[in-house]
């Protein structure tokens, strides 16, 4: 399939993958997780695990951002069964929107429930700090006010509606267990609630940008998280999003602050012990 291609895959394709996975695992995952950049050493954790990488599944695209491993991990954590894509795929990648959600609603037929979205992104807020953890409460998709949405084109009724309803996008539910589960192993303090803002990238935003997406409502901004989230509750799932600001994103003219990936892999680094255990102890709870 071109990366540019507005062609879909079709229900058989999607199953075909699901069926492969499961005929190579004994695991039936109800629990999905997805790794922002940096972040992939989740999938480390999981027990019994078993890992299948991407370039070897059928139909999968193949991560090409440092940061990402490219790997599909079924396992346990703390008795769940997960299934952690160890690195995602992106529009600004080249591929498709369709191609960026694929996993998905692959991992719908694996039999998932729950969706837990990770992400590195720049923080807008001047009340955030670099290192601190967000928990998405709502997000504005830049791509998809545009026209480019995950589920443009033929609906199929076997994943869900033709209009999905996006308001109770981020299950409040699990927001609310995860400041408990924040609160109790101390890490309330750099804990944060906000609006993440999905633009294409891969260039960084201008400083008018930044003062645009401020002004929108936006607390953080990143390149990725909101097709997936679409696409999930599109199919039914629940849906858990953190977002660890590892930049503060540059908003004033003059200043000698820039962006860069290495900045947001050595912040990552730093507080991925702290993002790992509330995943971890969030699970415990579900």
């Amino acid at each position: 399939m071109s990366s540019t291609s507005e062609s879909r895959y079709t229900y058989e394709q999607y199953k075909e993958t699901a069926d492969w996975l499961l005929e190579r695992t004994q695991h039936m995952p109800k629990v999905a997780i997805i790794c922002g950049s940096g972040l992939g050493g989740l999938a480390d954790l999981l027990e019994n695990s078993v890992a299948f990488p991407y370039k070897d599944i059928p139909h999968f695209p193949q991560s090409t951002v440092p940061g990402h491993a490219g790997n599909l991990v079924f396992g346990e954590l703390q008795g769940k069964a997960c299934v952690c894509m160890q690195g995602r795929f992106h529009y600004y990648e080249g591929y498709s929107i369709v191609m960026v959600t694929y996993p998905v609603r692959v991992s719908t037929l694996l039999g998932v429930e729950t969706l837990i979205v990770t992400n590195a992104a720049g923080g807008l807020n001047p009340k955030f700090n670099v290192g601190d953890i967000m928990l998405i409460r709502d997000h504005i998709n830049m791509p998809g006010l545009a026209g480019i949405n995950p589920l443009r084109g033929h609906n199929d009724d076997r994943f869900g509606v033709r209009f999905p309803c996006m308001s109770d996008a981020y299950d409040a539910d699990l927001g609310r267990l995860a400041q408990e589960v924040a609160e109790e192993q101390g890490c309330s303090s750099f804990l944060q609630q906000g609006v993440y803002c999905n633009v294409g990238g891969p260039a960084f935003e201008t400083v008018a940008e930044s003062k645009i997406l401020l002004s929108l409502g936006a607390d953080a901004v990143g390149m990725s998280t909101v097709p997936e989230v679409i696409v999930a509750r599109h199919c039914g799932l629940r849906v858990f999003g953190l977002s660890l600001i590892t930049n503060r994103v540059v908003s004033e003219y003059g200043s000698q602050d820039r962006a860069n990936h290495e900045e947001v892999l050595e912040i990552t680094q730093r507080r991925t012990q702290d993002l790992q255990k509330l995943i971890i102890n969030l699970l415990a709870r579900i």
